[in-house]
């Protein structure tokens, strides 16, 4: 497969296209990593990222509960990921997660986990034997055409959410103190994006798993973040990186079967992330040399 993508790079790429597990991977994906990058961006602007990381425990957790339970793994994905989202913004300040309550919950999430994992293992696992490994790596080149719609909805549906507040939230990250004195409601956004990231946490888990979705979520938004200081360019542009991610990384999934999607998923998210700190880097290192020039040659004429 990778020889011909490698000889032929148009008959490769209407290959992939014509497979329909791969169109189910690219609609559910696409919509996946839109969402990724735009929550993304508000979880490194508002230094959130720590809650990110534990909600992607929660979810393994939730998930693991919903197993456990005889229940659809997605009920206990989106119930726990959405509901410890809420918990964690109620209970920080200015409706901002305190990384006290958040190492606190993260402690108690981890605990529940296990116990979860010792329950699904003794009593259920024989029925679902992958079911574990999914919840973890994820499975976007095994999802059905059915689900792939439903990802792609539920994805629409909270990038509609989040928008309508993006304007009073990108206030709220950059100045809380004076967005509160303009009357916007603070203490009420922190705990609404909470919990969009924790439904975004249980969406993106389907696609590369709780372990590793922290990548498709906070490194395409950092890596926009230093392209671009002005947050109505990075916004969009942490969308359209973490979308080149995917798309990268299913077609290396596809051109070297040995490799998981998941795997090179996050390597693309982390490779643009590397690439654009090594170009923040070089931006920063030519800029004092120019400007000494300037100094001692004048402004141009």
């Amino acid at each position: 497969m990778s020889a011909l993508l490698a000889a032929d790079p148009v008959t490769g790429i209407a290959s992939m296209l014509s497979q329909p597990f791969m169109r189910n991977a690219l609609l559910a994906g696409t919509a996946i990593s839109v969402l990724s990058g735009l929550v993304g961006y508000f979880v490194v602007l508002r230094g959130q990222v720590f809650a990110g990381d534990a909600l992607s425990h929660v979810a393994y957790a939730g998930a693991l509960a919903a197993l456990a339970a005889g229940l659809d793994l997605r009920f206990g994905l989106f119930a726990a990921t959405i509901g410890i989202g809420l918990l964690l913004g109620l209970l920080g300040g200015r409706g901002v997660a305190d990384d006290v309550v958040i190492g606190t919950v993260f402690a108690w999430v981890l605990g529940l986990g296990v116990l979860f994992l010792t329950l699904y293992t003794t009593s259920s696992s024989t029925e679902n034997g992958a079911a574990n490994v999914t919840v973890l790596f994820g499975s976007l080149l095994g999802i059905t055409a059915s689900a792939a719609a439903t990802a792609a909805w539920i994805a629409a549906a909270l990038i509609a959410a989040l928008l309508l507040i993006a304007r009073p939230l990108l206030f709220a990250s950059v100045d809380p103190g004076i967005a509160a004195a303009r009357g916007v409601p603070v203490r009420l956004l922190g705990p609404l994006f909470l919990a969009i990231l924790g439904a975004t946490v249980a969406e993106a888990s389907q696609a590369v798993g709780a372990l590793l979705l922290f990548g498709l979520l906070a490194a395409p938004a950092a890596a926009a973040q230093r392209l671009t200081a002005d947050p109505w360019r990075a916004f969009p542009l942490a969308a359209a990186l973490a979308v080149l991610a995917m798309w990268a990384g299913l077609g290396l999934a596809y051109a070297a079967p040995a490799l998981p999607a998941s795997f090179t998923i996050t390597g693309c998210a982390a490779a643009e992330f590397a690439a654009a700190a090594g170009y923040g880097m070089l931006r920063r290192s030519w800029q004092p040399s120019a400007n000494r020039s300037r100094k001692v040659h004048g402004p141009p004429s």
